[in-house]
């Protein structure tokens, strides 16, 4: 069993980085001497290999995944008031986006096992006032999206997915289908924020659609509202993906599968390691998914004091560890106008009190998880 410290970050972007570092260089270097940085013909191509990936979906690069969720919904026409199915338990970006634009946040339990929305809690949400889902594929562990988009269609909803943490998941339909997260529903978005699975050495995001019409509709929003410069059609905002991002995204767009292939060794490592300790849940892959594990997220059962002294340990050993998420949306101070109370939500709350996530990234040794999983134990111990 390995016992020294050992330098373990909670994402290796560096790591990845160094495997890369020439190619990456000289793509930079290449946008540099072009002079083109934004939009141009280098967020162009990205833009189509990401489509080709997605199965030949419209790809609209913007400036973030936060950006991407406001365009999203703004293209939608959905009108102040109106009601948006969410997770509570998700970051803040999702139901973010739902306030600026003055829609209501409805917002509804997760499953235990994969924390996403749990679709047997759609009915009771459901009102005169509902417009549309926001399904999050949180963790890389995409949503039940069979009876989500079945209720929808059931109930004439949009469907708006949060892929930020799951691009390059899937979810394999009962019958025998396979779709890639962010291409099932009406609208996906994702992020390319620096510690996603395709991260970016900056900010950026995308926007997907299989609806050519909604495609243009979206580029045009995040254009000021323009097709053609100094003519503006309708409301938009300035959200751009520069080109360098965009070359080194096509970069690492290529070793994709292969990232996330390291992320799902590691979590098998992880679970291998870790499913026999009492009161500690690893996470789980449901039938129909391809989890591509963005963080490994564990559930300490034995609930919040627990869990800090389990992380206090791991700091004080050097081992990185993170809380995602302290504090439900629901029960944030800057949505307690929507009328929830503790309680509301049980699930998502006790969520709250028990997850805690592991370093995951693709540059994970064995020797690495040995020894976090160790420490872990005798956090427990």
């Amino acid at each position: 069993m390995v016992s020294e410290p050992m330098n373990i970050r909670m994402v290796d972007t560096l790591g990845q980085y160094s495997a890369i570092q020439e190619e990456v260089d000289t793509a930079v270097q290449a946008v540099i001497r072009s002079g083109m940085y934004i939009n141009g013909p280098v967020v162009n191509r990205f833009a189509e290999q990401l489509g080709a990936y997605l199965d030949d979906t419209h790809v609209i690069p913007c400036a973030n995944g936060t950006d991407a969720l406001q365009i999203a919904l703004m293209a939608l026409d959905l009108k102040p008031g109106d009601e948006v199915i969410v997770p509570s338990f998700t970051f803040v970006a999702t139901v973010e986006v739902l306030a600026l634009l003055q829609l209501k946040p409805v917002f509804v339990e997760v499953d235990m096992l994969t924390f996403n929305l749990d679709p047997t809690h759609l009915s009771k949400a459901l009102s005169p006032k509902t417009k549309a889902i926001l399904p999050v594929h949180l963790y890389g562990h995409v949503a039940e999206m069979a009876p989500i988009l079945q209720f929808a269609e059931a109930h004439g909803l949009y469907v708006i997915e949060d892929a930020a943490q799951a691009i390059g998941g899937s979810y394999r339909f009962p019958d025998g289908r396979t779709m890639k997260a962010g291409t099932m529903g009406t609208i996906g978005c994702t992020s390319f924020y620096p510690s996603k699975n395709l991260g970016a050495y900056g900010d950026g995001g995308a926007i997907f659609t299989r609806d050519a019409a909604l495609a243009d509709r979206l580029k045009t929003i995040c254009q000021h509202g323009s097709h053609q410069r100094y003519l503006h059609e309708i409301v938009g905002v300035n959200s751009r993906l520069d080109a360098i991002q965009a070359a080194i995204l096509e970069i690492k767009l290529r070793r994709l599968d292969q990232y996330n292939e390291a992320r799902r060794s590691a979590a098998r490592q992880y679970t291998e390691l870790l499913s026999d300790i009492e009161g500690l849940i690893c996470p789980s892959e449901a039938s129909y998914a391809h989890h591509v594990f963005h963080q490994y997220t564990l559930r300490l059962t034995a609930g919040r004091e627990t869990r800090d002294k389990v992380k206090a340990f791991m700091d004080e050993a050097g081992i990185p560890s993170m809380i995602y998420y302290p504090i439900p949306c629901h029960l944030q101070e800057a949505y307690r106008h929507y009328g929830y109370q503790m309680g509301d939500l049980p699930g998502t709350e006790q969520l709250t009190a028990e997850v805690i996530s592991l370093p995951m990234h693709s540059e994970l040794t064995r020797e690495q998880i040995i020894y976090i999983s160790s420490h872990l134990k005798k956090a427990l111990s």
